[in-house]
């Protein structure tokens, strides 16, 4: 059998380090080509030493020459700067390239490496949420595969397989609720980042935990559904199931409901999209229907969770405005982690942004880029001066 080579962009953050995981349990299925990370040069260091890949990128420059010493007895390449990303995922040898770098940085690699032929199993949301437009057009142009690694996105993915997306009559991407489910706005008014990290089911980087937090991340799911399964809005639905067992569910036009389940763990929508088309056996736990004798769906409260709600705005406005929520989240995410702003404030930001940029209808990658930055200055500058005109920390 001839193995599989993977490079992953993001290779120690949560979603990398469980690939790797997926990786050393079977061996004799993966070869490791890349690896990549923006910081963390000690994991990154160990994590060459132990796969051996061809090439390692570092983004922070300022950590090259760490990297480069300790490799050097390994013979192992190293690149460092945000632009190796594009280089890497360029090399003869990759099969498959797993796209787990978070937010809009993911997305000049994934367009590289479409470019280039490889297969793409996606983890990160942005680069189909900022210009999924784009992206599935490079993918039919090269004809390469791009194999959802979001828990919600396979399950979609599993229960389409031997279906016809036009006989899709909705979707429902299932959402645990995070940790404020339940909550009204007056009793979310002074959560602090740490009250908000604490997701009852899922171990996820600070971000993403945030977006699962606001919903954000349910939102941000919907607009990549869009482009990943050809769909319209109005076909595409969220509701709250706090256990996270059913990952999704997919309604046909005879009415009848797929929906697929298992226990909340990463690893396996990794291990699906890393041997699809085929399904290898695991060692992971099982899920057992008595240990959850009751499953149980709620309709989302926009009323309180805004973020949401602005989502699907952008979603249903199309062009450019997918971007602007994305880049104006991301600054929000930062402010209210440093403290800046409140958790319900950070839906202000976004709302200022959206309301403020000028729609493009079919922008060009180059649109993206200049937008995204014009978000982030805005909402930056939206941020300092309410903080001025406020005139108190928003956090007690």
């Amino acid at each position: 059998m001839k193995k599989k080579n993977i490079a992953i962009l993001g290779s120690t953050g949560s979603v990398g380090t469980q690939a790797l995981e997926v990786i050393s349990a079977q061996p004799d299925h993966f070869n490791v080509i890349a690896l990549t990370a923006e910081n963390n040069a000690d994991l990154l260091i160990a994590q060459a030493i132990k796969f051996l890949p061809k090439s390692v990128v570092i983004g922070n420059e300022s950590l090259f020459r760490q990297v480069s010493v300790a490799l050097k007895p390994y013979s192992i390449d190293v690149m460092c700067g945000s632009n190796a990303l594009s280089e890497i995922v360029q090399l003869p040898e990759i099969d498959l390239v797993l796209a787990a770098v978070m937010g809009f940085a993911g997305l000049k690699p994934v367009v590289a490496a479409i470019k280039a032929g490889k297969h793409i199993a996606i983890a990160n949301k942005e680069p189909l949420v900022v210009a999924g437009e784009l992206i599935m057009a490079e993918v039919i142009k090269h004809k390469v595969s791009i194999l959802p690694v979001d828990s919600e996105h396979s399950a979609i993915f599993q229960c389409l397989a031997g279906e016809r997306y036009e006989d899709i009559e909705k979707i429902y991407i299932t959402a645990s609720g995070g940790p404020f489910f339940g909550r009204d706005k007056a009793s979310l008014q002074h959560v602090t980042p740490a009250h908000a990290l604490k997701h009852p089911n899922w171990s996820m980087g600070n971000k993403i935990t945030i977006d699962s937090a606001s919903l954000m991340n349910k939102g941000l799911e919907a607009i990549e559904a869009k482009w990943l399964f050809n769909l319209q809005p109005k076909q595409i639905d969220i509701i709250v199931h706090p256990q996270s067992i059913v990952h999704s569910l997919v309604q046909f036009s005879d009415g009848s409901l797929k929906a697929q389940l298992g226990l909340p763990d990463m690893k396996l929508p990794i291990h699906y999209a890393f041997h699809f088309p085929e399904r290898q056996s695991t060692d992971f736990k099982r899920f057992n229907f008595l240990d959850y004798p009751e499953l149980n769906f709620h309709k989302p409260d926009l009323s309180v969770f805004q973020n949401l709600s602005l989502a699907y705005e952008a979603l249903y406005q199309g062009g450019i405005m997918p971007c602007v929520l994305n880049a104006a989240n991301e600054v929000a995410v930062a402010a209210f982690l440093s403290e800046k702003i409140a958790f319900l404030e950070m839906s202000d930001v976004i709302s200022e942004a959206m309301t403020n940029a000028n729609q493009i209808e079919n922008p060009s990658l180059e649109d993206y880029f200049e937008i995204d930055n014009w978000s982030r200055d805005h909402a930056r500058s939206y941020i300092t001066n309410r903080t001025k005109h406020a005139g108190y920390h928003p956090i007690s």
